[in-house]
């Protein structure tokens, strides 16, 4: 005999809930506070709207869902396991840590099954990549990192970290198969004076696995993408794509060649998937849990493991919000400067008028930068640079000592700088910096290396990726490992033909000794 299911919670969610048990031949009966709300979703499926006393005593309905407001969760699951209902529940389990113990307790001792929502571990392509992983396919892994961000719905019953995280905190559970040792969160509380609507979350895991969790409901744009790094493979899971690219195995790894780390990169291979909501599949599995007594595969147990990350997580954003002064953490006086609240600058440092500085930032002494410059998200200035005017420098990017931006230089996100070219832990080479001077204009990719010790030639376009072992012409398009030229860019940054014609501008230039490219005119 099939299981039977009502559905507690008809909001924009719960629905979602109704239709599937609904069209998997189970649905029993709705419940919801709005009384209206109720009631269209049981004229709509043909079941009663009924209260949840009355379902709890219905010994023909063997399971509720539940998709109340988190709050809400602990009393109903608790209620509902007493009752002698089979439960499924929405992420999170509970809000309290304790709460969610005494539910696994509960429904071990009455042989209940307590199932919780975390939607994505039932998604095709997750379920491929842990095969993929399983299988050894990507190598041992080193680093798992996860993007949960959108400009959607704010909550605030709970913050963001319990809000979104949950979901990625599982899948990364689930794929290195341990707990993590360490857990530090640091966040920001823009809306509301106590809840956080951005957090990041980092892992340390016992095995050297090392992950974080970026989660954000102010965000331009929606993202959901997990990013495994493995010795032999990456996978990148991008629940934005179409299902052809949604999981993408990139057949990438660093090899070391005269004691520096060089990529080794291959095409991006698209994992074949079945196309199936992973909502349907969440639901059919309860069923078939219920039917069969066998554990969720995420049971109250798995939804513990992840409320205990959560749990460490928001108590280390407390020890953060109650370590950090009343002012912004800033030292000396920039008139007409922003500088965010969660960024750091030390004394001793010139920051020109307009400049902007942003989250999670540290400008280090003796640090001199010009005016209207960009500073992004976790960016690293210092000691003793020079950072010129109108600058730009995206997110997680470094520059150490030694190295001198000109004005107008452009840095892409996650771009490195060295400052010496062979470093040991355990020996001081502080005397053997090499310095490193980005000419005016010149444009650094993503994730493109700069060796240390040479120049970037004036509007030089690096190319994202490239490693940089030379000195670089002015104008200059440079790509590869290591880099070596293959083009040149106008100071408008467009490629440049062979008649070396701005496509742009129409600006002309010419070559000098067939080595050097200059404007025609100055």
């Amino acid at each position: 005999m099939a299981a039977s299911v009502a559905v507690i919670g008809c909001g924009a969610w719960g629905r979602n809930l109704v239709r599937n048990f609904a069209e998997l031949g189970a649905l029993a009966a709705v419940c919801d506070a709005d009384a209206a709300a109720a009631q269209r979703e049981a004229e709509r499926y043909g079941v009663p709207a009924r209260g949840f006393d009355a379902i709890l005593a219905d010994r023909t309905v063997d399971g509720v869902a539940i998709a109340a407001p988190a709050a809400q969760h602990f009393p109903l699951a608790r209620h509902a396991l007493e009752a002698g209902k089979h439960v499924f529940v929405e992420k999170p389990l509970a809000l309290a840590l304790e709460e969610a113990r005494t539910l696994c307790a509960l429904a071990e001792r009455l042989d209940r099954r307590l199932m919780v929502g975390h939607l994505l571990q039932y998604h095709p392509a997750f379920l491929e990549l842990k095969r993929l992983v399983r299988e050894g396919r990507l190598g041992r892994l080193q680093y798992l990192y996860s993007n949960r961000l959108n400009l959607g719905r704010i909550r605030r019953e709970e913050d963001i970290l319990w809000s979104f995280a949950p979901h990625d905190i599982s899948m990364i559970l689930s794929l290195v198969g341990a707990e993590p040792d360490t857990v530090e969160a640091v966040g920001g509380c823009y809306l509301h004076r106590t809840i956080a609507d951005v957090t990041t979350t980092h892992l340390a895991f016992p095995g050297g696995e090392r992950a974080h969790v970026f989660v954000s409901w102010l965000h331009p744009y929606k993202e959901q993408k997990l990013v495994v790094v493995g010795s032999e493979a990456m996978a990148v899971f991008d629940d934005g794509e179409p299902w052809a690219r949604k999981l993408l195995l990139y057949p990438h790894r660093v090899a070391w060649r005269e004691n520096l780390p060089v990529p080794v990169k291959g095409e991006a291979e698209p994992v074949p998937l079945v196309e199936q909501e992973p909502l349907r599949a969440e639901c059919r599995h309860f069923l078939d849990c219920i039917t069969t007594g066998a554990s969720p595969r995420t049971d109250g147990r798995e939804g513990l493991r992840v409320l205990a990350v959560l749990d460490r997580a928001t108590r280390a954003l407390r020890r953060e919000a109650a370590a950090a002064p009343a002012a912004p953490r800033v030292v000396g006086t920039h008139p007409d400067v922003m500088i965010h609240e969660s960024a750091y600058v030390d004394a001793e440092v010139t920051i020109g008028r307009g400049t902007r500085i942003w989250h999670f930032s540290h400008i280090l002494s003796g640090v001199r930068i010009g005016e209207e410059t960009q500073i992004g998200q976790n960016v690293v200035i210092g000691p003793k640079v020079t950072v010129g005017s109108r600058v730009k420098i995206q997110n997680n990017v470094s520059v150490y000592e030694g190295v001198t931006l000109e004005d107008g230089v452009f840095c892409g996100p996650s771009c490195v700088f060295t400052n010496v070219l062979n470093p040991r832990a355990e020996i001081p080479r502080k005397a053997e910096f090499r310095p490193t001077l980005v000419r005016r204009g010149a444009t650094i990719g993503a994730n493109a290396t700069i060796v240390c010790g040479h120049t970037i030639g004036a509007y030089a376009f690096i190319a994202a990726g490239a490693v940089v072992t030379t000195d670089v012409p002015d104008h200059a398009l440079m790509a590869g490992v290591p880099a070596r030229r293959i083009g040149w860019m106008s100071r408008a940054g467009h490629r440049l033909g062979e008649d070396l014609v701005c496509p742009g501008t129409g600006e002309r230039y010419r070559l000098v000794d067939g080595e050097r490219l200059e404007p025609i005119g100055g």
